[in-house]
């Protein structure tokens, strides 16, 4: 049985620890991870996959009562989503599935649609954030929506229309709670004000306790040659960069990782997270609030490499490679 989310395989030995048939089919479906105990941990929905949800849902519900949507996420999978909806208003509220620490859980997106002649048009508001500065992918004043989800909402609406038979419509959507929730995310650090963020590579929610932690910990201590990856975008490249390699998944778990880790591991993707771990003064003094813009700056490529040469005194069978966002090496330790 194949994870089609992280493409990971899964070992027979978890597979008949699973007392639950259902359980096990959601993670066959991709909607939940299965560990090696046995357990079953739910994947939720991103905030791009419910804002396309209540969009859709609005839409729909031009013509009657709706209650659910299957809505096409970035990773490709078709998901059903529970939405409220009635004469061109519709909500969705936040499933965060087994991920206690997400702030985001069961915040309402609410959105609503108005039939036009020609085109489709998204107007975020309220408690949706956007950026105060100019930062390299985005411009002041620029909504806080991701490429990723953004295209997933757009293609729920599309297709919404397309089913209601109207060649227009514009969508209005806000998020009520929005501006009290981003208080306890990292968007006033990094720049987002007014609101939550629109986010999701893959349009699904890892979970995490410690039943995951030792999955990884398991397949990483019987792994060789083993690439640890912090992100989607660091998976998907590492799969084409090392196809011989084991890959795993990591998210923020990188000292644990690297403990459980034999042997020679590859430490692989985009500079924040890893850069963050090891240099944690890193952006000290430089003026800049984020690694992404200052991997923008002039003085990036030496403060990383000199990071990258104090990481490999201390860890020397780790090496560490950072890429960008299209896959292209930013640096990699001597």
């Amino acid at each position: 049985m194949k994870d089609p989310v992280s493409g990971f395989d899964y070992p027979e030995t978890w597979i008949k620890k699973c007392q639950s048939p259902d359980l096990l089919r959601l993670a066959e479906e991709g909607l939940a991870v299965l560990t090696s105990s046995g357990k079953v941990l739910r994947r939720g929905y991103t905030t791009g996959t419910t804002a396309a949800a209540a969009c859709k849902g609005a839409i729909l519900s031009l013509s009657g009562v709706v209650t659910t949507v299957p809505v096409q996420i970035p990773c490709g999978l078709i998901v059903p989503v529970p939405v409220s909806g009635s004469g061109g208003t519709a909500s969705c509220k936040k499933f965060a599935g087994d991920y206690p620490e997400d702030v985001t859980a069961g915040c309402e997106f609410i959105a609503e649609a108005i039939p036009q002649k020609k085109g489709i048009q998204l107007l975020p508001g309220d408690g949706i954030g956007r950026f105060s500065r100019d930062t390299p992918r985005f411009r002041k004043g620029d909504p806080a929506i991701t490429p990723a989800p953004l295209a997933c909402i757009l293609a729920s609406i599309e297709e919404a229309a397309d089913l209601q038979g109207i060649s227009g419509v514009q969508v209005r959507l806000h998020i009520p709670q929005g501006s009290v929730i981003a208080k306890r995310t990292l968007n006033p650090k990094v720049g987002v004000v007014g609101g939550i963020s629109i986010l999701g590579t893959t349009g699904l929610v890892e979970p995490w306790d410690d039943h995951l932690e030792e999955s990884m910990c398991q397949r990483l201590s019987a792994a060789r040659n083993a690439v640890l990856t912090t992100g989607r975008i660091g998976l998907r490249y590492a799969r084409l960069l090392y196809p011989d390699n084991e890959i795993v998944l990591i998210g923020s778990r990188i000292g644990e990782a690297l403990v459980a880790s034999t042997g020679e591991v590859i430490l692989f993707g985009l500079p924040g997270l890893i850069l963050r771990f090891i240099s944690p003064d890193l952006l000290d003094g430089t003026g800049y609030e984020t690694i992404e813009e200052f991997a923008a700056s002039s003085a990036f490529h030496p403060a990383m490499q000199s990071s990258l040469a104090k990481f490999n005194k201390e860890y020397p069978h780790v090496r560490v490679v950072l890429v960008n966002r299209d896959g292209l090496i930013l640096g990699e330790s001597p």
